[in-house]
């Protein structure tokens, strides 16, 4: 594997663990709370890993993961876009 390789490797998990934290932060939000809620952090966890995902499916040349990303992004920027718009930005994890 190439040193260029290895770093899109780096980048692919790096995507991956931000994509992964979402879920981390929505899980203990929700346990401070007792109830389910989806806090700003998951968007931008949410947001923050599609574009890592996504610029290493565009290395990949993987059509499959490059439509999967990019249509995400769009629901992770609508929420963010709903969530400024009610004034909610700086929401408690």
């Amino acid at each position: 594997m190439t040193t260029a390789e290895k770093i899109w490797v780096a980048i692919g998990f790096l995507g991956q663990a931000l994509f992964s934290a979402r879920f981390l932060v929505q899980w203990i939000s929700s346990e401070k709370q007792k109830r389910s809620v989806i806090p700003v952090a998951f968007w931008w966890f949410s947001l923050g890993g599609g574009v890592v995902l996504l610029s290493y499916a565009i290395w990949r040349t993987d059509p499959v993961f490059i439509a999967g990303q990019a249509g995400g992004l769009l629901i992770y920027l609508r929420n963010l876009y709903f969530i400024r718009r009610e004034g909610g930005g700086a929401r408690e994890l």
